[in-house]
This record gives structure tokens, C-alpha cells and sequence, in this order.
């Protein structure tokens, strides 16, 4: 009798959370629509310079003229959104790649952190922009150049908070670890790591909205295609609806890439326990 209690409490309490995230979704959609609906207003009465910030039905007719058309950029929408994927997660996943088991090695092992941690103090405060001038005398202005740029840019939130994580993780787990017998490496692997995972995938958060940030940017080096060279393009020509359907294309898929990376966080920290 009680397991048939638990289990109907259990059903009701996974059907309201259910309708709890519906309401959320619903009124998330809402503030969208309330701020389109204000700015549609405000350019149908007249009260911004329809040149100046197009309405929102022109951005979606723009939106849909790239789909199939070149111009004025030279390429289709399709063409730049792929071009961009290729420079911002070349980047971002390379920092991902070394930053985060860099942060990690530094934060468990003092004589690394001894080592490192000048170097990297050097370099963190050096904006990524500034590395633009050394990038093209070293690598020309290729798809490796535009990624280096992005990398810079996420290497430090991937760094810093991977250091933190694993300084925070708590001293009596480690303590009763060393009891029982544990290595230093298996307690890093075991203890250490999973601790520390929370706060990486805040770097890593971090990381991703650095790198989209920094999209534009790292295009500028004579690129040919994509989002960022599409808006240069759009400003060089007057088309403030250019400008603007770049913009929504960068926020929706990096609004589409941080789902993904909350899906990935909430499967690794499973285990954690939501307060």
C-alpha cells in the first residue's frame, strides 16, 4: 500500500513539474512576442526611422529572401550559418580540449600550478582582439587563424573555472579517501573530477557565449562566408535588415547550442541533487 502511495505521489509530482516547465516555456514565448508586437507598433505608427531599425515582418521577409538568395553578401543563409558553426566550434572545442584538463592539472597538483599559473596570468588579461595582428602574420587568414581568435577567447572561462572546481572540492572527501587508501590519482579521477564538474560546465557556459561573441570579430580577417562577414556586409551596404537577421541567426543558434549543453550538463551531474 505505501509503494502504490509513493508511486502515485511520485506521478503527480513528475506531472506538476511537467506543467510547471510548460508555464515557463509559455511565458518565456510571451515576452518574445510582447516585445515583437512593441517594436512592430513603434514602426507601423511611425516613432523609429523604418531605415534606421526595419520592423520585424521586414526581418522575417529578409530571413527569407537569404534562404534562397545571394545577396547581397554572395552567399545563401545556409552557406553562412555552416561557415560560422565551422570557425566558432573549431575554436571552442579546442578550448574546451586543453583548457579544461589544464585547470584541472593545476588546481590538484601545486607544482603545476606553480609552473603554469604565471604563464596563464600573463596571457588571461590580453583581450582576444589584440591577438588578431599576430595571428595573421602567423597563420595568414584561414579557418585556423578565425579559430585561434575564438579560442583565445573561451581557453580562459574553460581554465579558470576547471581551477576552481577542483580547489572547492571538499577536504573531508578527500581526507576519508587517503583513509581507505586511495592513490593521489584515483582520488583526482573519482573525487576530484566530479566535483569539479559543476563549475565546468560554467566555463564552458561562459566559454560559448564568448565564442559567438567573438564571432564577428574573428571573421573580419578577409573572410568570404559567413554570419559575421554577412553583417559587415549588411553595415557596408546600408542594410540595417542584414545586420539584424545575422544577429537573430547568432542568438538563435547559440541559443540552440546552450540547450544542448544544458541537456550534456544535466546528464553528467545526474547524480547531483537539485535544490
Amino acid at each position: 500500500m505505501e509503494k502504490q502511495d509513493l508511486g502515485a505521489q511520485l506521478i503527480a509530482w513528475r506531472q506538476e513539474q511537467k506543467k510547471e516547465s510548460i508555464r515557463y516555456v509559455l511565458l518565456s514565448i510571451a515576452g518574445i512576442c510582447s516585445v515583437l508586437a512593441i517594436w512592430q507598433a513603434a514602426a507601423m505608427l511611425g516613432l523609429v526611422d523604418a531605415k534606421l531599425l526595419p520592423a520585424p515582418t521586414k526581418i522575417l521577409e529578409t530571413l527569407i529572401f537569404k534562404l534562397g538568395n545571394k545577396a547581397p553578401d554572395g552567399n545563401v543563409l545556409g552557406m553562412n550559418i555552416m561557415a560560422s558553426l565551422r570557425v566558432a566550434l573549431s575554436g571552442f572545442l579546442t578550448a574546451i580540449v586543453i583548457g579544461v584538463p589544464l585547470g584541472l592539472l593545476m588546481g590538484w597538483w601545486t607544482y603545476a600550478d606553480r609552473f603554469i599559473r604565471p604563464i596563464f596570468e600573463l596571457v588571461r588579461p590580453v583581450p582576444p582582439i589584440a591577438w588578431i595582428p599576430l595571428v595573421v602574420v602567423w597563420m595568414g587568414v584561414g579557418l585556423k587563424a578565425k579559430a585561434l581568435i575564438i579560442f583565445f577567447t573561451a581557453f580562459v572561462p574553460c581554465v579558470i573555472n576547471s581551477y576552481t572546481g577542483i580547489k572547492l572540492t571538499s577536504r573531508t572527501l578527500i581526507d576519508v579517501s587517503r583513509t581507505f587508501g586511495a592513490p593521489n590519482h584515483e582520488i583526482f579521477w573519482k573525487v576530484g573530477v566530479p566535483s569539479s564538474l559543476p563549475m565546468v560546465f560554467a566555463g564552458i557556459r561562459v566559454a560559448l557565449g564568448n565564442s559567438w561573441s567573438t564571432l564577428v570579430a574573428a571573421e573580419m580577417l578577409a573572410a568570404s562566408a559567413g554570419l559575421g562577414y554577412m553583417i559587415q556586409i549588411g553595415r557596408t551596404v546600408a542594410r540595417p535588415d542584414i545586420v539584424i537577421v545575422g544577429m537573430v541567426v547568432i542568438g538563435g543558434i547559440g541559443a540552440v547550442l546552450s540547450l544542448i549543453l544544458s541537456r550534456a550538463e544535466r546528464y553528467f551531474l545526474r547524480w547531483k541533487v537539485d535544490r
